[in-house]
């Protein structure tokens, strides 16, 4: 199971971010796809200053801070689907 992390270099939001998203992923085997808004200026635009953002098959999951229990949540409804 994928989930996207849309960051930028240098913001200190999404370091916080990807580092407390860390043991959540080795611990659920879900794959963080880290992607940078500012190399693509369509994702520049839509998002601004207002990263990170947590994405899962086009949903926000959560901005700014992570929120673990609705990380964990997408996770326990990925798994029940199949």
């Amino acid at each position: 199971m994928e989930i996207v992390l849309y960051h930028r270099p240098y913001c200190h939001l999404c370091e916080e971010m990807a580092q407390a998203l860390a043991p959540i992923a080795a611990e659920t085997g879900l794959v963080v796809r880290m992607v940078d808004v500012d190399s693509d200026p369509a994702l520049e635009e839509r998002y601004g200053l207002a990263v990170p953002v947590l994405v899962h098959e086009g949903a926000e999951v959560c901005r700014y801070r992570l929120d673990a229990a609705a990380v964990r949540a997408v996770v326990a409804a990925k798994r029940a689907r199949h």
